[in-house]
């Protein structure tokens, strides 16, 4: 029971819309990174991942499942430190690269996961309880944003990896 509400919490979400997209066929001809760029709300997101060189990875083939960060989302973190991991490109590419999983995960499937191996090579951990998900504490906002080669999943904080130490 609590699957089926969480899933019907998910498509209401869904339902929203997504940013300036038009329709969700009109979002399925673009891939991940102009779908980022077409919604106007990540362009903290799409300047990480041109400064962390990945734009031509996330046009790439996929699947993809992206956990974007809104630009609010990365408003949390302090301008210093921001600013210091955009310069970092090594630091950069491994906390971007874990918001990415492999292959197209649409939120029905997502519910039913308790955790994901990510594309930077950890595991991130997902909650879904009392109609909301989560991923690593970060709440899922909007879902099943479709792309020629992917989905995107918006979350509202940037997720970091665990450290190797």
């Amino acid at each position: 029971m609590k699957i089926h509400l969480i899933a019907a919490a998910l498509v209401g979400l869904a339902a929203l819309g997504f940013g300036g997209m038009a329709n969700a066929d009109d979002a399925a001809t673009k891939d991940i990174v102009d779908t980022a760029v077409a919604a106007g709300q990540f362009k903290t997101l799409v300047a990480a991942v041109q400064a962390a060189d990945l734009v031509e990875t996330l046009k790439g083939e996929g699947p993809f499942t992206v956990f974007a960060p809104t630009d609010e989302a990365f408003a949390k973190i302090p301008k210093e430190k921001l600013e210091a991991l955009l310069k970092d490109k090594k630091a950069l590419a491994a906390i971007l690269t874990y918001h990415v999983v492999p292959g197209k995960v649409m939120a029905a499937d997502v519910v039913k996961l308790t955790s994901a191996k990510t594309a930077q090579g950890k595991e991130v951990t997902i909650d879904a309880k009392e109609g909301q998900v989560t991923i690593n504490g970060a709440k899922v906002i909007k879902t099943d944003i479709v792309c020629k080669n992917g989905v995107i999943h918006v979350i509202d904080a940037v997720i970091m990896p665990p450290s190797d130490k």
